[in-house]
């Protein structure tokens, strides 16, 4: 199985200047075949990840998506808070 929780956090870490406040948590669903992340970066961090018009964070959701069609086929939906 895919360990969707470490690709999300490997890819957030690469983009934010302060990785050691990046938490990454999976959450489970009613639908087997969906994976919820909650994604935490500092308040500082948040625009960096988000990117113009969202382009950077739906960029780390097409690398997951990608990921997910070669493994094992699940939705993956990513959140995103800051603190």
């Amino acid at each position: 199985m895919m360990n969707y929780v470490a690709l999300a956090e490997k890819l957030i870490k690469s983009l934010v200047v302060d990785s050691d406040m990046v938490t990454v948590k999976e959450f489970s669903s009613e639908d087997e075949n969906k994976v919820i992340l909650e994604v935490l970066v500092s308040e500082k961090d948040l625009p960096r990840v988000i990117g113009k018009s969202g382009r950077t964070i739906n960029a780390v959701r097409t690398i997951l998506k990608a990921s997910s069609s070669l493994h094992d086929h699940k939705y993956i939906e990513l959140n995103i808070e800051s603190f």
